[in-house]
């Protein structure tokens, strides 16, 4: 029995799909089904009954994932207790945060709102939406960072991860102005070609909450999805060399929105109002991280900026 044999396990059961779930586990798709299929003979059922649309769970399969999926947690629990006992310090914090909040909000807000010097060491790790709830999952951090909206919930539990809201942001659709200084690509596309769209990968947050918006808001027509990337900053990037329109959230494109270099592609009805949010995990505690969560409940006024 192999570690790895679970861990795909539990990323087939989520994904669906033998090709998607390779990627997440960053495996070739042949190793990744021998795998699936050794867990299979070790255990000596199956648990995916395959067809040309993915890999469902068979009873045996939906059987075993809580069990898994509490096998998992347990060993990372017992990692991290068995690394504290080692450790020197236990006034540490640690964040995971989204490529964008990671330095449009993080740095102002820790520095406002945190007493680093009773923290110790604070950690923080940039990473997409996707990574950073694993991160959050397997229980390596303290909080999580990110955008929120209810539309798009984060894929981990709410309701074991308790969140409070430390501000607002707002998505808007942009674009680079052209020589009249109007869109170059404006929304919807009236003009001939049709609006180029600037995209999220699946693997970011900010794209999950457009994509959910936008199946509840008015069809967006004439538009053509060209590029798309987990980095909210190379959109902007793309989008100010005049590439097309991109959401972007305005904590990241407020001044190039302020300075001309970047303008609103169509009217303020096309923006998504989202929250930032920190979650905390029930996993990873330590006293700095109670500290801190203490004080953001009493004083609930801290976390907006």
């Amino acid at each position: 029995m192999d570690l790895d044999w679970l861990k795909d396990f539990l990323a087939l059961a989520e994904h669906g799909n033998f090709s998607r779930a390779a990627d997440a586990r960053h495996v070739t798709q042949p190793a990744f089904s021998r795998r699936i299929r050794a867990l299979e003979e070790w255990i000596g059922t199956g648990l995916f009954a395959r067809s040309a649309q993915g890999a469902s769970l068979t009873p045996a399969g939906e059987h075993l994932r809580p069990i898994a999926e509490e096998m998992m947690r347990a060993l990372d629990r017992a990692r991290r207790e068995t690394q504290a006992i080692g450790e020197r310090r236990t006034t540490s914090l640690s964040f995971a945060a989204t490529h964008a909040l990671s330095f449009t909000f993080f740095p102002a807000w820790i520095r406002r709102h945190a007493n680093l010097d009773a923290f110790g060491t604070v950690n923080l790790i940039s990473d997409s939406m996707a990574a950073c709830e694993q991160t959050m999952l397997s229980g390596e951090v303290h909080f999580l960072l990110c955008h929120h909206h209810d539309e798009a919930p984060a894929r981990f539990g709410t309701e074991r991860f308790p969140s409070i809201r430390l501000g607002g942001d707002t998505l808007a659709a942009l674009c680079a102005p052209d020589a009249r200084g109007q869109p170059a690509w404006p929304v919807p596309g009236a003009r001939t070609p049709v609006t180029r769209v600037l995209g999220y990968s699946q693997a970011s947050g900010l794209g999950r909450i457009v994509a959910a918006h936008q199946a509840h808001a008015p069809e967006i027509v004439g538009v053509d999805t060209v590029f798309t990337s987990h980095l909210a900053v190379t959109l902007l990037t793309m989008a100010r060399e005049g590439q097309g329109v991109a959401w972007l959230p305005l904590t990241l494109a407020g001044e190039d929105l302020a300075s001309g270099r970047l303008v609103r592609a169509g009217a303020a009805a096309f923006d998504i109002q989202i929250d930032i949010r920190l979650f905390r995990s029930p996993d990873c505690r330590n006293q700095a991280a109670d500290g801190l969560w203490a004080s953001l409940m009493n004083n609930p006024g801290l976390g907006l900026g």
